[in-house]
């Protein structure tokens, strides 16, 4: 577990709170929830047992997800018992996406899904001391249950009336695509997971995104009705950047955790560009600093923006919780050194690599000229641009000005690359193959 989330120094809660559920209040992570005076006693309380799903409809859990991974985590530290699940009986049926329905993936895909997902749920919680967390996968208790046994035993108690107001359903319900009987029985699945936690392990609160408050409900509910006891749930909000654009998502290019599909440095810059906006409504959520410690750095964003002392320990914290110090430590010496603070030639040559990826970039053959690398990489339109600009005094290879126009790209950077640079900050990576 070293070199991880674990490693994070954080207090058990902020001590300027009272209890945890008013540091997850503050920090913005409540959205929705069941009775808030009997969760703020709860939590105040006897350590409980609560739970948050993931579902393999991927091959890595993103940012979205951290919300929740964070949250288990502060919950832990506050001395709750955290249990994991990894849904890979969830993960074959899909919950029911607003607009279309989803493709149904392999057993096997789901299978491999849940083995990466669980490894990366496992970094953010620790499975020592009193409140040890576990790991749990809900195709454990489906699998062997018969469609029968499902329908006599969990289905009874469900009312078609009340499943079809759930929000996504009535989505579905309202759109072109309509919705299948499978993604419609998304939400008894979702709410048997609690009842089977609740009766294994007496859990007591489930967490997840507040667009999941039909599925969160419907384990509440059916705990209610089938054992006479009360379970709890908390919706935290689906985050959004202060101009309305979806968070950490484009097409293509969602914010993976996963390092071969998104690398730390992509990430680093990804918080690195946060707006002043929201970049302290992002140091409550994603980090584990006191509440002081970012009161400061409010005050910061608003005297001395230019800085951007907030972003930076943003982009720190976050990329040294999800991939580790080292690697953080890596990706800031490429960041700097990229701009002229660092030596390019002491870089680690995987970090570099992936850091030439996300800037303009071309690969060349050995022996090309710096005036057709300039072009081939579109710092520059033409080859006459492209002398003009060396003559000028503009262009730099590996951190060294360019003063022959003959000079040809050598690679002589760790891994064989090399950088180009126009001007004062226009950069590009250039692979030799």
């Amino acid at each position: 577990m070293s070199n991880s989330a674990l490693t994070t120094a954080a207090p058990a809660i902020d001590p300027t709170f009272e209890n945890v559920w008013d540091e997850i209040v503050w920090r913005g992570l409540v959205h929705v929830s069941t009775d808030q005076e009997a969760l703020r006693a709860l939590l105040a309380g006897d350590p409980i047992t609560y739970y948050c799903g993931f579902d393999p409809t991927a091959p890595s859990l993103h940012l979205g997800n951290l919300v929740q991974l964070l949250l288990l985590r502060r919950l832990q530290l506050a001395g709750h018992k955290p249990l994991g699940l990894v849904g890979g009986s969830t993960g074959l049926v899909g919950d029911p996406r607003p607009t279309a329905e989803r493709t149904l993936n392999t057993p096997e895909t789901v299978a491999e899904w849940v083995d990466r997902l669980r490894a990366q749920v496992e970094r953010y919680l620790s499975f020592e001391g009193d409140n040890a967390a576990r790991l749990v996968n809900n195709l454990d208790w489906t699998a062997p249950m018969s469609a029968i046994d499902f329908l006599r035993e969990i289905g009874k108690h469900y009312r078609v009336g009340t499943m079809l107001k759930k929000d996504a359903v009535a989505a579905r319900l309202n759109s072109d695509a309509g919705i299948s009987y499978t993604e419609f029985s998304y939400q008894i699945l979702q709410g048997m997971d609690f009842l089977e936690l609740y009766r294994q392990y007496d859990c007591v609160l489930q967490t997840g995104g507040s667009d999941q408050w039909g599925n969160l409900t419907s384990g509440t509910d059916l705990i209610r009705r089938v054992e006479g006891e009360s379970a709890h749930a908390i919706g935290t909000p689906l985050i959004t950047n202060s101009d309305g654009t979806k968070f950490g998502k484009s097409e293509g290019n969602a914010i993976w955790l996963d390092p071969q599909m998104c690398s730390p440095y992509r990430m680093y810059q990804f918080w690195l560009s946060s707006a002043d906006a929201d970049v302290i409504e992002r140091l409550k959520i994603f980090t584990f600093l006191t509440r002081a410690e970012i009161e400061d750095y409010a005050a910061l964003v608003e005297s001395e923006p230019f800085r951007r002392a907030a972003q930076k320990r943003l982009a720190l914290e976050v990329v040294a919780t999800v991939h580790g110090i080292d690697a953080t430590a890596a990706v800031i010496a490429a960041s700097e050194a990229l701009f002229g603070q660092g030596d390019l030639t002491a870089l680690d040559a995987v970090t570099l690599r992936s850091a030439l990826e996300e800037l303009p970039n071309a690969t060349v053959s050995v022996g090309t000229t710096v005036v057709d690398a300039l072009v081939a990489t579109g710092l520059v339109a033409s080859i006459s641009e492209a002398r003009r600009a060396i003559t000028q005094g503009g262009v730099s290879l590996d951190g060294a000005r360019v003063e022959d126009g003959a000079a040809v790209v050598q690679g002589t950077l760790p891994g064989g690359v090399s950088v180009l640079r126009r001007g004062k900050k226009t950069l590009a990576g250039i692979f030799l193959g």
